[in-house]
C-alpha cells in the first residue's frame, strides 16, 4: 500500500528541513492543528537513532512553544499514534476551552458546535504563528 505521507507532504507545508517538515493539517473545528512528519518512511519512533530521536522531539518542542506564545491556548496536545498512517509523525494542536470537543480529544464526538469566530480569530493569527515557527526550525542544529 503505498504511503500517504510519502507521496505527499500531509497538508500546508509550513517548513521543510532535511529531516523533517512541519505542515498545517485541514481538520474542521481545530485551525491550529500541526503535524512534525518524518521526511523519510519509517514507522515507530524507535526506528530513528538517538540523535534524530532528540533532533524530533526538539522540533516538537518549538511547535509546542510557538503555539504557546502566539495563541495562548488552554492546553497543547501532542500525540503519535499513525494507527491509519503507518509513517512516523507527530500531532501538535492548540486546543481552547471553547473548541468543539474540549476537553475530550480530537478524535472524540464533539460535545458541541464549533464556534466559528473563536476559530477565524486564531486562524488571523497563523500567518505570524507561522512565519516565527519557520525561523525556529531553521536554527535547530541537524544530528
Amino acid at each position: 500500500m503505498a504511503c500517504p505521507l510519502c507521496a505527499e507532504d500531509g497538508g500546508a507545508l509550513i517548513w521543510r528541513g532535511e529531516r523533517l517538515r512541519v505542515i498545517r493539517a485541514q481538520e474542521a473545528g481545530f485551525p491550529a492543528l500541526y503535524r512534525v512528519v518524518w521526511n523519510a518512511h519509517v514507522a515507530e519512533f524507535s526506528d530513528l537513532s538517538a540523535a534524530e530521536r532528540a533532533h524530533c522531539m526538539e522540533s516538537v518542542t518549538v511547535v509546542e512553544q510557538v503555539l504557546r506564545e502566539h495563541l495562548a491556548p488552554t492546553k497543547v496536545n501532542i500525540a503519535a499514534l499513525g494507527n491509519m498512517v503507518p509513517h512516523l509523525h507527530w500531532h501538535v494542536i492548540a486546543r481552547f476551552g471553547w473548541d468543539s470537543h474540549f476537553p475530550s480529544p480530537v478524535w472524540a464526538p464533539a460535545q458541541r458546535p464549533s464556534p466559528a469566530a473563536q476559530e477565524d480569530a486564531v486562524r488571523a493569527l497563523l500567518p505570524g504563528l507561522e512565519a516565527a515557527l519557520r525561523l525556529r526550525l531553521a536554527e535547530l542544529p541537524l544530528p
